[in-house]
């Protein structure tokens, strides 16, 4: 039997709890899963898995045999993204997760010179706002932007993003352009909410070195950035947002940057990774997302 793809398929098994979760990651038949880590058990002699209806538990045995197929392959995938570093053809799959504005509008239109620079390389990308389980859904690096949770994963900063108030040009006809935060109670105000948490997020400003966090009823909140952009763009009020989300509509006039005096809030931007030993086709990724951003007005490193 192929020892690395059963020792591969096995940690995958552990890492999911689950064989059908580790089959859909691996893009194999849950069938072909469950018969390669059979065989392993068999050649080894020794049971990994202890298997009930409702999960997969990984007996004594198992757990020590975990540990030494995730250094093992970990090797492995250091060997081999050392050859293609001196190649310099990495070749591969990689699972990118991030937000459907930041692949929209960043990611996206720069694919093409990603895809010349490294034609083997093919990104899976995987578009929400949400907390992802790296290891369990198979993915190896996520795009985010904001502070973020705490966790076990491996953070690299890629810089910050620039952040902007602004509204469609005919809801400031109607009711008149603020021009200090204090004027922003008598406006409508576009709320944002984390897909996560449920949490609305303020307002935050700063004017002459005074910083001002102001929190809004509004009677519309949205947790997907395009969604939130539209409804500026559809006069429903006044949105903060990351300048780069709505750099298009500025430039055709759908929206207006407003509050200009004012100094917004910086937010990180940042690669997370579920540990620090990356494959070259994750690593030269990287670099050219953090390439990407450092080019950008809209971003700073």
């Amino acid at each position: 039997m192929d020892m690395l793809q059963g020792m591969a398929v096995f940690k995958r098994v552990v890492d999911a709890s689950s064989f059908s979760k580790a089959a859909d990651s691996l893009e194999m038949p849950r069938a072909s899963v469950s018969t390669l880590v059979q065989n392993l058990e068999t050649h080894l002699g020794v049971r990994l898995l202890h298997r009930t209806t409702r999960r997969v538990q990984v007996t004594d045995d198992g757990a020590l045999y975990y540990e030494y197929c995730a250094r093992i392959l970990a090797d492995v995938a250091d060997a081999e993204s050392a050859l293609s570093s001196k190649r310099q053809n990495p070749r591969g799959t990689i699972r990118v997760d991030t937000s459907a504005t930041f692949a929209a509008n960043v990611l996206i239109p720069m694919m093409r010179e990603f895809n010349t620079r490294y034609p083997d390389i093919t990104v899976r990308l995987g578009l929400g706002d949400r907390n992802v389980d790296l290891v369990q859904e198979g993915v190896d690096c996520v795009i985010r932007i904001g502070v973020l949770d705490d966790s076990n994963l491996v953070a690299r900063s890629l810089g910050s993003v620039r952040t902007i108030i602004c509204a469609a040009p005919a809801y400031l006809d109607e009711m008149g352009e603020p021009a200090t935060p204090d004027e922003l109670d008598r406006h409508r105000i576009v709320n944002y909410f984390s897909a996560r948490t449920g949490k609305i997020y303020p307002l935050e400003l700063s004017l002459n070195g005074v910083p001002t966090r102001k929190a809004f009823a509004g009677s519309l909140a949205v947790n997907e950035g395009q969604a939130y952009v539209a409804a500026a763009v559809e006069g429903l009020g006044i949105i903060q947002v990351p300048r780069f989300m709505a750099a298009k509509a500025i430039e055709t006039g759908a929206l207006r940057e407003i509050l200009r005096g004012c100094v917004c809030p910086a937010m990180p931007l940042s690669i997370l990774y579920p540990h620090r030993r990356l494959s070259m086709c994750v690593r030269v990724f990287s670099e050219w997302v953090h390439e990407l951003v450092q080019g950008d007005p809209d971003f700073s490193g």
